[in-house]
């Protein structure tokens, strides 16, 4: 029971349900099906982003151009379909979308992998010059007139229905885009040797390459996976929007990264979990809405997402002294 409740899914778990109790009983109507797919909604693309950078994490690393990839891979995707005129179905966007995204991650695994620089360097880095390269070269246009098939899929539900009190409420089938990440992540985590090489190289770089890992293949795959996972989001993201900005998604890196390190992984790497991350997510997208309703001015929002930063790594790290002063 007590490594239970030393574990930090346990820890923001428990806030996450303190903060929907104190919501709810202001706004009874918060836990209400309508609310709770709109939350969902919200969060549906942060939850893609975040389980991208959680690889990351676990390996030791940090990457802060994930949303500039993103707006890249969406923007010059959506432009490309519109300008030659093909339609297609959104099977062929998210493909395209990913493909820019991997081939843009790759620019982050080769000065990280092959160089060897700080990963946050080099992030900040390609952060600016994609966001560069995309005004500069791809455009700075808002487009409305999206491909049918990216309109189509925002149109389809997975459920959808009017509760008792006569609001109506969707889940939008992006959700299983999300799904499909969360799975594919799972099984290359904790089902391959490839899953076990990323968390050996966060537990200590310099050990993973004496014993052989190839690291700089390992870092090259971290980056291009997160960059086509960046890619897939950002589509998806033009999608339910049904516009295209290229000023859309950057500026969500601290949510992002701050669920993640809420849900337990750690900046020094070795450490993270899927559902760790996910109620982390859960947790920013709840705290965002229920100061709203609970009428504190949205200002204080990064005030309180940077207490909780600082919460849930400062106790993980008070225990860990703790108990190595009782060893």
């Amino acid at each position: 029971m007590a490594r239970l409740f030393a574990r930090n899914e346990t820890l923001v778990a428990t806030i996450l349900l303190l903060f929907i109790i104190v919501t709810s009983i202001v706004d009874p109507s918060f836990l209400s099906v309508p609310t709770l797919f709109d939350l969902l909604r919200n969060g549906l693309i942060m939850a893609i982003f975040a389980i991208g950078v959680l690889l990351v994490l676990i390996s030791g690393g940090i990457d802060v151009s994930f949303t500039a990839l993103a707006a890249f891979a969406m923007y010059a995707t959506t432009k490309t379909l519109v300008e030659t005129g093909v339609e297609g179905s959104m099977a062929l966007a998210l493909a395209m979308s990913g493909g820019i995204g991997l081939c843009l991650g790759l620019v982050n695994g080769f000065f990280v992998g092959t160089m060897r620089l700080p990963t946050l360097i080099v992030t900040l880095g390609t952060l600016s010059a994609f966001r560069g390269a995309l005004l500069t070269f791809v455009g700075s246009q808002l487009i409305s007139n999206v491909p049918d098939g990216m309109r189509d899929f925002s149109r389809t539900m997975l459920l959808r229905g009017t509760n008792a009190d006569g609001y109506f409420y969707s889940l939008p089938a992006a959700v299983l885009v999300l799904l499909l990440v969360v799975v594919l992540t799972w099984f290359i985590l904790y089902r391959t040797m490839l899953g076990r090489n990323i968390f050996a190289i966060g537990g200590s770089l310099d050990s993973a390459r004496r014993i052989g890992i190839p690291v700089t293949k390992v870092q090259y795959f971290i980056y291009a996976y997160v960059g086509t996972i960046s890619g897939i989001a950002g589509i998806v993201h033009a999608s339910l929007a049904r516009v295209a900005n290229p000023f859309d998604i950057v500026g969500l890196e601290l949510s992002v990264i701050a669920a993640v390190v809420l849900g337990g992984a750690r900046l020094q790497g070795g450490t993270g979990t899927i559902t760790g991350t996910l109620l982390g997510v859960a947790l920013i997208v709840v705290i965002n809405n229920s100061l709203i309703t609970l009428g504190i001015p949205s200002t204080w929002q990064n005030i309180v997402i940077g207490l909780l930063i600082l919460l849930g790594t400062g106790v993980p790290a008070w225990q860990a002294r703790r108990a190595g002063r009782t060893e």
